[in-house]
């Protein structure tokens, strides 16, 4: 007979007493003999600890629930519960946070396995195009070496391909997991390595028999904004923030940061001439930052695009499926990726479909996905494939970064005119959801710059003037300990929101004082060299409350499916995987 400890007993019986007070189970009566009608909430819990997940495990499972998988890197698991234990499981001893799935899903987090019948032999190799062959100029040189590439999303981990001295710069930590020991920066959900790795990765290998993994830019550096935990949760407020941060300091030293890659979006209830999360993306235009943006994974009937993807100035992003094959005549739009309208929708589209990119070990979408792993030559599980316009913005940040090395006096409004009237229009696609068609980098390479006048966009400006619950929609992120949701005019600090002072400082650059945004302290005041890697913007206490995920599904963050199937390309024999291998091939 197995005999649990005392601290076991204790949450046990803290879990099991609630659904006897309301008359679900009989007291002392094990939760999962009553039988009751009530359907169990799908959670995710964090613990302090390896041993305190392992008792609160058992207590679940004790007081009728289900543990569904591990969670080590936050120490704790997923798993479903009884509806009246929420509240004794979000107090049980050692328990740090309790996520649930609570919220109406967007389209965006129905993850498929389609089984790798859809899968390109060399995904971002077609996604960037390469059709000319008879250019002078010398393209396959290119590797976005100098520029800087920022990244808001989820943290970047230092898996090989990423771990490399000055590949990635992390900027502060805004997520809710600044503040766990240990996960600082950390990418503990897995959407924001899987983009770092399409834009930039660079994995040598050179172990025999281990290929190379090459993003579309692998000189290029990246500058990582965590602003997603483990369960996907970010305010709307803590983007803006990054968004600020990035433009204030995009000329800091060792920084150049030309680029700015959000596979995000919320469903925003205001016009993008309102919106903050609009004006915060166009501000970054102004000052000379490349914003790329996925549209949704909201499908052909959608008639609107996310936000801050509305905004008219950045460059918006829609995904193409290859059909499994290299040749183009045969692309189609991806079937999930947003159509809009015709007033706004994609300007391109890149590969979306089942793009291999650098697998986290440990991490949530890894952990819920193993069928997206992807083994190399090796058979190592060193990859990770996933869909989603997500996946297709990586693809268009990266392929600028190309771009500006070797043109770097570029402004965005010339990058995006480029790549529109260089695009592949895709034969018989429904002309709104398809764009221009689909990003030739090679041929955008080689083509004139526009003069600035002809480039030049003269859309309205925005104002910004909207409210940031107009901008969070249907996402929000829950006081952990109340169940209530973080609404109105207030910033995850409980601070007030001001568009008319916020917009005056964002505008030129100055939203960030030191480390405060908002009036608020949020973060440290300079880069320290304490971390992998060696450049880490220093931390600071928090004080806010403990918010976490409404729907740990992570709805705004556009990654659509994860999967693997199976892997038929012919470089992966050759001991050979190269995001970029086209180069040496159509870039001549």
């Amino acid at each position: 007979m197995v005999r649990q400890s005392t601290t076991t007993r204790r949450a046990v019986a803290a879990l099991v007493g609630p659904l006897a007070a309301v008359g679900l189970i009989g007291a002392g009566t094990p939760a999962h003999a009553a039988g009751g009608s009530a359907a169990p909430v799908s959670v995710i819990v964090r613990t302090g600890s390896a041993q305190d997940s392992a008792r609160v495990q058992a207590a679940v499972r004790a007081a009728g629930g289900t543990v569904d998988r591990p969670l080590a890197l936050i120490s704790g698991f997923a798993g479903h519960v009884p509806p009246a234990a929420l509240t004794a499981l979000r107090t049980t001893p050692g328990v740090t946070a309790v996520t649930t799935d609570q919220s109406v899903r967007l389209k965006a987090d129905k993850w498929l396995d389609d089984g790798g019948k859809n899968a390109p032999v060399e995904t971002i190799k077609k996604s960037a195009g390469g059709k000319k062959k008879d250019k002078s100029v010398d393209t396959a040189s290119l590797t976005g070496a100098g520029v800087g590439v920022a990244l808001i999303d989820s943290g970047i981990a230092p898996v090989p391909g990423l771990d490399q001295p000055g590949k990635v710069i992390n900027g502060p930590d805004l997520s809710f997991e600044s503040q766990v020991p240990g996960l600082t920066n950390i990418d503990t959900y897995g959407h924001g390595t899987h983009m770092a790795g399409i834009i930039a990765g660079s994995d040598p290998a050179t172990a025999a028999g281990t290929p190379r993994y090459d993003g579309l830019a692998p000189g290029a550096h990246l500058i990582s904004l965590k602003v997603a935990a483990a369960d996907g949760a970010s305010d709307v407020s803590q983007v803006i923030a990054g968004i600020d941060w990035v433009v204030a300091h995009r000329n800091d030293a060792g920084l150049n940061i030309r680029v700015l890659n959000l596979s995000f979006g919320t469903d925003s209830t205001q016009s993008a001439a309102l919106d903050p999360l609009s004006y915060a993306v166009e501000a970054a235009w102004r000052k000379g930052i490349v914003v790329v943006v996925s549209v949704g994974n909201d499908g052909p009937t959608a008639t609107r695009v996310t936000m801050p993807a509305a905004n008219p100035y950045v460059i918006a992003v829609g995904a193409a499926d290859a059909a499994g094959t290299e040749a183009r005549t045969d692309d189609t739009v991806a079937g999930f990726s947003t159509r809009g309208s015709t007033a706004r929708h994609a300007d391109l589209l890149a590969t979306g479909r089942s793009v291999v990119s650098l697998r986290n070990p440990g991490s949530y979408i890894d952990t819920l996905y193993p069928g997206a792993r992807v083994a190399d030559a090796a058979g190592q599980q060193r990859f990770f494939r996933g869909s989603g316009t997500s996946q297709a913005a990586a693809v268009v940040s990266g392929s600028v970064a190309l771009l500006l090395q070797q043109r770097p006096t570029l402004t965005p409004d010339q990058v995006k005119k480029l790549l529109i009237s260089t695009a592949d229009p895709i034969a018989g696609a429904d002309a709104v959801a398809a764009g221009a068609g689909q990003l030739d980098i090679a041929e955008a390479a080689t083509l004139t710059p526009p003069k600035d006048k002809d480039a030049t966009q003269n859309f309205p400006a925005a104002t910004g003037l909207g409210t940031l619950e107009g901008a969070r929609g249907t996402s929000h992120v829950t006081d952990d300990t109340t169940g209530i949701d973080l609404r109105g005019e207030k910033d995850i600090f409980g601070a007030t929101w001001n568009p008319k002072t916020w917009t005056a400082a964002a505008k030129d650059g100055k939203a960030w004082t030191g480390g405060s945004w908002n009036g608020t302290v949020w973060t440290g005041t300079a880069f320290t060299g304490t971390s992998w890697t060696t450049k880490t913007w220093a931390p600071a206490a928090w004080t806010a409350q403990n918010w976490a995920g409404r729907s740990w599904t992570g709805s705004a963050w556009t990654g659509r499916s994860w999967t693997a199937g199976a892997w038929t390309g012919r470089s992966w024999t050759s001991g050979t995987w190269c995001g970029r291998s086209w180069t040496s091939r159509s870039w001549v």
